[in-house]
């Protein structure tokens, strides 16, 4: 075999091999990706400012402060219906919470109230 052909076989080879890769690489990258209805949702809510002391005061009115708790009801001593923790059925739950923050943060920061009352 001559060099020209050696280095032509081996021309193909590697870029047969990197195809190959990139494939992986895109069906890889596919397969994380997830489908997530409420992502615009979830842009809009992080990109909302609080600009006004209202609004953050209503905001920290609205979110409570912690997750309500889950509860088990029950009869005769047998648990019939168990409700979980909220915060695991509300998907935006994170969302709300950094909203919340960020108007805790404007009222003591840029108004510089006393926000003891929304811990």
């Amino acid at each position: 075999m001559s060099t020209v052909q050696d280095k032509i076989e081996n021309l193909h080879l590697s870029s047969w091999i990197n195809s190959l890769h990139q494939r992986k690489l895109f069906v890889n990258k596919t397969q994380n990706q997830k489908l997530d209805l409420f992502s615009p949702l979830r842009q809009w809510l992080n990109n909302l400012e609080v600009k006004n002391s209202a609004v953050a005061h209503r905001i920290c009115k609205l979110v409570p402060n912690q997750c309500p708790f889950e509860r088990e009801i029950k009869l005769f001593g047998r648990t019939i219906i168990k409700i979980p923790p909220m915060c695991k059925l509300n998907p935006l739950y994170n969302e709300v919470v950094g909203l919340r923050f960020r108007a805790i943060c404007y009222l003591a920061d840029v108004c510089g109230e006393d926000v003891s009352v929304y811990c």
